[in-house]
């Protein structure tokens, strides 16, 4: 099995060191959409500004679903599970954080991955 295939926002803080704490324990290759060319995989660059999308074995996923997966890869399979089962609320949240980015929560939540990170 290749390594998963995510395509993020490369311009995003939040973004970045959530790839960063990701990596710790999952191999993934990561492409900024911005430079990538998303067309091979059948993906407009407007879909890959708004989510996050994940390619495995060829099987395309996106937003909180995207995570989920991720997440279950990296070996957090409870934290997978619950937003796997919440449903629109974990859909809900993902687009919360997609278009909220600049908030305190997400600030904060940055300023925590990078703690991690180091």
């Amino acid at each position: 099995m290749k390594s998963p295939i995510l395509i993020y926002d490369g311009e995003c803080e939040f973004c970045r060191q959530s790839l960063t704490w990701m990596r710790k324990k999952v191999e993934v290759q990561a492409f900024p959409f911005q430079s990538y060319d998303t067309d091979q995989h059948g993906l407009s660059k407007e879909r890959c500004s708004k989510e996050v999308i994940l390619i495995v074995d060829g099987k395309i996923s996106g937003g909180a679903d995207a995570i989920a997966l991720l997440l279950h890869h990296r070996g957090n399979k409870l934290l997978s599970f619950a937003i796997k089962a919440s449903g629109g609320l974990a859909h809900a949240g993902y687009r919360w954080i997609a278009t909220h980015r600049n908030s305190l929560p997400v600030r904060l939540a940055t300023k925590a991955l990078r703690f991690l990170n180091k």
